[in-house]
Formats: C-alpha cells, structure tokens, sequence
C-alpha cells in the first residue's frame, strides 16, 4: 500500500501548482486523505484534507485557506492540491497521508503508507 505524489514543480511566487496523489490502493469510501508539507528547519504541517464520507468535509491550515483548494476524483482513486498564489513559505516537501485524522490538527495514521513526496520551490 503506497501513496504516489507528484507535480511539484519550481514557480515564482504568485504562480499556481496543482498537486496530485494517487492512491490506488484504497477504496476511496469512508476514508480521510490529506496532504502534510515539510520544510527545511520547520515542522511538518497539515496543509489539508478531505473526508470522504456521505459528506465531504474539508480542513485547511490557516497559512493556506483561500489560495490552495483539495479535490477527490473517486473514480480514478485521485486526490488534488490547486495551489494558488504560491508564496515562498509555501515551499517544502509535499506528501499525500492517509489514513488521517481532519480537524484542527491533522494526523497521520499511518506513515508508513506515505510516498516520497514531491518538491515544492517557491522563488520570490
């Protein structure tokens, strides 16, 4: 069981990314999925998350609300960041988590699901 992210890239600030996690190994029903971000001499963030459930419920870390947006695709077991407006502390090591709890301060529930992550470079 392994989640696989990608489309981390190196923008300006100001610029937009959208992030994807592919996680085909879970069924995407009753499950919480999320993203953390990592950076360099900081501690790991929950960026966001989403519960998909008989509702979809969403979180957002304060640093990103209104700029980054998370979506699900069931069919295709995908899970999305849209990062807009992209600021340089938005930098760091992007990786999908799941399961996860999605409140006021998410956790990870298993790490040892996670990928490697994908690259985030903000320049200003």
């Amino acid at each position: 069981v392994q989640l696989v992210e990608f489309g981390g890239e190196s923008v300006q600030a100001g610029g937009s990314l959208r992030l994807s996690c592919a996680a085909s190994s879970f069924e995407f029903i009753d499950i919480t999925i999320g993203w953390f971000r990592q950076a360099p001499g900081k501690e790991r963030e929950g960026v966001s998350c989403i519960s998909i459930t008989s509702e979809i419920n969403t979180y957002y870390a304060d640093s990103v609300k209104g700029r980054f947006t998370i979506s699900s695709d069931v069919a295709k077991r995908m899970v999305y960041l849209q990062m807009n407006d992209l600021k340089p502390e938005d930098a760091g090591i992007y990786y999908c988590a799941a399961p996860m709890t999605c409140h006021s301060n998410p956790k990870s529930i298993r790490e040892d699901y996670w990928g490697r992550g994908t690259q985030v470079t903000v320049s200003s």
